[in-house]
């Protein structure tokens, strides 16, 4: 019986420590290695700095302008920006296959995902999970930013007419209550508790702003002069001991780092000329919309000058219907002023006639007064002679009386 009893708690030893190496080795399972890194970035243990390795379910937390970047062994990279908290929650990849599944999560601030292998054999199987919701990567590179109830994430790329020849980019948020496709490079869509996904919109210059702000600190480390070349080097050597420890060649991890150094230069590239396409085709739109203005403008001013001269021509039409009314009113009003004046002229001829007839009434009358008048001056004058005539011969008479009387 003690026998039996040892032989069982022996058992239950051996299952106990194998389980407990089996936790052991999960919790070590090495998931990548830090890319870059700028002021303090921690783990629940240590902290962080460049070259240092990550392991499966730490916790990475990147404190006020802080950031890093960590390279993922199926070639993806995960960059965590300022006042973030992230955990990489499921980390498989065979290297042979290049099958796999990533799901990471985000706790608080900003997390950019650019897909590796995973992804690229199998869109749907990278997952990173936020507070309200998940966001499904299709082989792409997208930025998420974690507030206080609200989610934001925006699609970086690459585009559906990418000249690499390059997977279209998609990530679709989703939550119990519903889901949204971001498609389009540089289109965003925001997630709040108890409530579907928002449309996509196209982003603005703020709201990029915003997105790029997360993530500043880790530029300037990437730009600052502090950061040598030996530590790339340092970098790449590691990556080089990760590779070979799961069976991979000297050949083979060459040609994967070189992959993975000209893919990046690629999609750097397609980016550049994705960005340089928009602002091309922002300019031709903003010159076709000012074209389309001016145009509307001049069509505008043209239409307003049609209704004038129309009104002008309607104006100068009523002016000529006027004028001609009152060329007629004229024309009547001369007519019967001419008929007026034939009239006029009618009784002056009449009242001619008239004065004519009058005229020589009064000359016959004054005829006949002149002959009235002639015949008593003769009479007056014969009567005058006589009387000369008596005074005469009374005179002589008396001078006779005169002369007798001498």
């Amino acid at each position: 019986m003690k026998k039996l009893l040892s032989v069982f708690v022996g058992l239950i030893l051996i299952v106990s420590t194998n389980v407990n190496a089996e936790q052991l080795n999960i919790e070590k399972q090495l998931v990548g290695i830090v890319g870059a890194i700028s002021g303090t970035v921690k783990t629940e243990t240590r902290q962080l700095k460049a070259g240092d390795k990550i392991y499966l379910n730490e916790t990475i937390v990147a404190g006020a302008g802080s950031g890093t970047q960590i390279l993922l062994l199926d070639q993806s990279t995960f960059t965590i920006g300022e006042d973030s908290e992230v955990v990489m929650d499921t980390f498989i990849f065979d290297p042979a296959t290049n099958d796999g599944k990533i799901v990471a999560s985000v706790k608080q601030g900003s997390l950019k995902v650019i897909s590796g292998l995973i992804s690229k054999k199998d869109p749907d199987s990278l997952t990173v999970e936020v507070p309200e919701g998940t966001l499904g990567s299709r082989g792409t590179e997208f930025q998420t930013v974690v507030s206080k109830g609200r989610t934001d994430t925006l699609l970086i790329g690459p585009g559906k007419n990418n000249t690499l020849g390059m997977r279209p980019g998609a990530v679709l948020i989703g939550n119990s209550l519903g889901s949204t496709l971001l498609d389009n490079p540089y289109s965003m869509a925001s997630m709040t508790q108890g409530k579907a996904p928002g449309q996509a919109k196209k982003i603005t210059k703020n709201q990029l702003k915003k997105f790029n702000k997360k993530m500043k600190a880790l530029r300037v480390a990437k730009l600052s002069p502090d950061e040598k070349k030996g530590k790339r080097k340092e970098m790449r050597k590691q990556l080089k001991k990760e590779l070979k420890s799961m069976g991979f060649e000297k050949e083979e991890i060459k040609s994967i780092i070189r992959e993975n150094i000209q893919k990046d230069k690629e999609k750097k590239v397609a980016i550049k000329k994705e960005r340089a396409e928009k602002k091309k085709a922002k300019k031709k739109k903003a010159k076709a919309e000012k074209k389309k203005n001016k145009k509307k403008k001049a069509k505008k001013v043209d239409k307003k000058k049609g209704k004038k001269k129309k009104a002008t021509k309607k104006s100068s039409k009523k002016k000529k219907v006027v004028k001609k009314k009152e060329g007629k009113k004229k024309k009547a009003t001369k007519k019967k002023a001419t008929k007026k004046k034939a009239v006029k002229k009618k009784p002056a001829k009449k009242k001619k006639a008239v004065k004519k007839k009058a005229v020589k009434k009064k000359k016959v009358v004054k005829k006949k007064k002149k002959v009235v008048k002639k015949k008593p001056r003769k009479k007056v004058a014969k009567k005058k002679k006589i009387v000369k005539k008596k005074r005469a011969a009374k005179k002589k008479k008396a001078k006779k009386k005169r002369r007798k009387k001498k």
